[in-house]
């Protein structure tokens, strides 16, 4: 197995997964606060998500294709979101993981590593 196009999987699911959580974020924080219409922060963080699943899609095409499992491209993908949503909750709302999230966030980090180690 190659392992180049492996790293490549992981940056496009890694950052798909990170443009759509980061408009999911964004756009409840901004309508939250009020700065801009509904329709408005929608349809601007809906672009954004566009390609947050362009990436998904690539990522998980390339992957299957490279690993021959969707197990191992699914774990990918869920710790994509293990990391990268909590880092975006602090950047956008300025709020730290709970105790709990931050023990299933580093379980999540020896599930893929295990996944893709073994």
């Amino acid at each position: 197995m190659e392992l180049y196009p492996q790293i490549l999987v992981t940056i496009l699911i890694f950052l798909g997964e990170s443009f759509a959580i980061y408009a999911e974020m964004t756009a409840a924080r901004t309508y939250s606060l009020g700065t801009q219409p509904f329709l408005e922060a929608f349809l601007k963080m809906f672009i954004v998500f566009v390609f947050g699943g362009m990436f998904l899609i690539a990522g998980y095409m390339m992957g299957f294709s490279s690993f021959k499992n969707i197990w191992i491209v699914s774990v990918i993908s869920i710790t994509s979101i293990l990391i990268s949503e909590p880092t975006l909750a602090y950047i956008i709302f300025h709020q730290l993981p709970t105790k709990g999230a931050a023990i299933g966030l580093i379980f999540g980090i020896l599930g893929f590593i295990s996944t893709m180690l073994l």
